[in-house]
């Protein structure tokens, strides 16, 4: 295979309440987010630089139901510190799972939580 630059181009997270999890995220991160449909998928994106990063979106619709703590994790970007989101996930309606830990001073820091739809999500940061 060849050397790509990033092993993802785009991930989603499967959510039950669409308007639950878009105010649930929309918090967290501080921004308002936006909201587009394809077809019968409802889609809330994510913070990205879209033409040179990876992005992402909720997802509601046919197919996608979330798979508690046993599906794949996905590493959202806490941006500077991973402190400052992870302190508005309780008041949002979500649950610390874990929180800040160091992973090395080379990759940085992770913290964990569940969302309003029953995911685990991971965050990351360098600081």
């Amino acid at each position: 295979m060849e050397m790509v630059k990033n092993a993802i181009n785009w991930f989603e997270i499967p959510v039950t309440d669409f308007e639950r999890a878009k105010r649930f995220y929309s918090q967290i991160f501080d921004f308002d987010m936006p909201v587009m449909e394809m077809g019968h998928i409802r889609m809330g994106i994510l913070l990205s630089d879209q033409n040179e990063g990876v992005g992402g979106a909720i997802c509601y619709g046919e197919g996608y139901q979330p798979a508690g703590a046993n599906g794949p994790k996905v590493y959202l970007n806490g941006g500077s510190d991973l402190n400052i989101v992870l302190s508005r996930v309780e008041a949002a309606g979500g649950q610390v799972i874990m929180p800040k830990g160091l992973i090395s001073e080379e990759i940085g820091y992770m913290g964990f939580f569940n969302d309003t739809e029953g995911n685990v999500v991971a965050l990351h940061s360098q600081h």
